[in-house]
């Protein structure tokens, strides 16, 4: 697999590519490389619907005496183990439409945290003989999230066909629009006007409440009612991870390059030295934007699910502090939790986590003689974990997607449940008292929201 912080080295063969082919790893995808007893297979499915794109060479029948058997050799090229294989890929079209990628290096794809990512390039030009470069990406290391980043893969992704050059740069139009409207402030004399106009990011509660209202807007809702909407989950992980985020890198995009304008303009220098002088505050400007992105995506999740409380008339109280500790969302309240003539199900509390790695035991105090529920978007999370969490009492809440998806390890578990059955099951039904009555009020309005950060989400994005 691509080694922890190698995105230099995925960017080269990203640069060298006509076409990129993406996809996130299922667990039949690689768990054959750590379970012995899946040693007939070395390798990864590919979709067919890329297989009928023409990526990959096309197929062909070398066997008569087995006509449903169509295959190609191909030779690959593995970057993070420096191997050329005589690859091959075969069809069996009494099977079904994926086709089989045999013949690959087992270290690259032992190991990996659920949902990585097979990254294969088209070379524009032959390497060693080879015309298919391939890397595993960790989707436990930050390479994933830039890879995500840079090809605007949402939280509804499974695999694709990519344009390199189109991928890794903005919207043109956006782009083009942030640099006129740069120039022209530049060339007025009036950039320290625009810089202070951009000196700060939107607060959290802003891009969360704005990515909130596109959403209800675009799905034709009243609110973010978790009764009313089929798969409350799902909204929750789309309004997090690609709405919220879309608005974000949109309004971080003009805060950057305002501050490194700045920066390089300077008392005036010419651009070599101001560069070479300025550079410990461009680095420091960089690191500053890779700290924030990690920093804000905890808090909006938070924002996201007290919104769905309101909205479905579910009494809370939001990080009260008891015994010490301070759970994310207390239901009905703190005065009930605390209450030693209460039954087990009148109180429970939920914690919210975007992503949980080994965050999730922090979980493990927030035992308040009630249930204890962990929601999360993380489709990362390794079975091993699950099971622990499940020895600790904890109850995994999803989004449906993801509950019974191939590329995570939810499918199965008795401690994992989604959204859905969280407020239709072990609110609604089983704890009845914990749902309110009163009304819901909609907050903000969609057209505002939108036009507070001055663009269209890419079409489709919403879908």
């Amino acid at each position: 697999m691509a080694i922890a912080g190698n995105w230099p080295e995925i960017q080269k063969w990203i640069s060298r590519s006509s076409v990129l082919f993406i996809k996130k790893l299922s667990r039949n995808d690689c768990g054959w490389a750590d379970d012995r007893t899946k040693g007939h297979q070395n390798g990864p499915y590919i979709p067919g619907e890329i297989r009928e794109a023409g990526f990959f060479p096309n197929l062909a029948n070398v066997n008569t005496g087995k006509p449903h058997i169509f295959e190609a050799a191909v030779r690959t090229l593995w970057p993070d183990t420096g191997e050329i294989k005589s690859s091959n890929l075969k069809h069996y079209s009494n099977k079904g439409h994926e086709m089989h990628l045999t013949g690959v290096p087992k270290s690259e794809f032992a190991g990996l945290t659920p949902a990585s990512l097979l990254m294969v390039g088209k070379l524009t030009e032959e390497v060693s003989g080879c015309r298919y470069c391939l890397m595993t990406i960790d989707s436990g290391g930050e390479d994933a999230e830039l890879l995500e980043s840079a090809f605007d893969l949402g939280a509804d992704f499974h695999f694709g066909l990519f344009d390199p050059r189109q991928a890794l740069t903005p919207p043109k139009d956006e782009t083009e629009a942030l640099i006129e409207e740069l120039s022209r402030f530049f060339n007025e004399g009036r950039l320290p006007e625009f810089i202070a106009s951009v000196s700060r990011l939107p607060a959290p509660s802003v891009l969360a409440e704005g990515a909130q209202q596109i959403f209800i807007a675009e799905h034709g809702l009243q609110s973010l009612d978790p009764y009313a909407i089929e798969n409350p989950g799902d909204a929750i992980m789309k309004i997090s991870r690609d709405i919220e985020y879309t608005l974000y890198k949109r309004a971080e995009l003009r805060h950057r390059a305002a501050e490194v304008l700045r920066i390089v303009t300077s008392e005036g220098q010419d651009i070599v030295t101001a560069v070479v002088r300025g550079f410990p505050l461009l680095d420091a400007t960089f690191l500053s934007a890779s700290q924030h992105r990690k920093s804000r995506a905890g808090r909006s999740f938070e924002q996201h699910i007290a919104r769905v409380l309101r909205d479905g008339s579910i009494p809370f109280d939001e990080q009260a502090v008891t015994g010490g500790r301070r759970p994310d969302f207390v239901l009905p309240s703190l005065v009930t939790l605390q209450s030693l003539e209460r039954k087990f199900d009148e109180a429970a509390v939920l914690s919210a986590k975007t992503t949980l790695r080994e965050r999730w035991k922090q979980v493990t105090l927030e035992k308040f003689n009630a249930a204890l529920f962990l929601a999360t978007v993380d489709d990362r999370v390794s079975s091993e974990a699950i099971d622990d969490m499940g020895r600790q009492d904890i109850c995994l809440v999803v989004p449906e997607s993801l509950k019974n998806s191939k590329e995570t390890c939810y499918k199965g578990k008795d401690n994992v449940i989604t959204f859905r059955n969280f407020f239709r099951e072990e609110i609604a039904v089983k704890r009845p008292g914990l749902k309110g009555s009163k009304s819901v009020v909609v907050v903000g309005d969609a057209s505002r929201a939108a036009d507070l950060f001055s663009f269209e989400l890419p079409r489709g994005s919403l879908s």
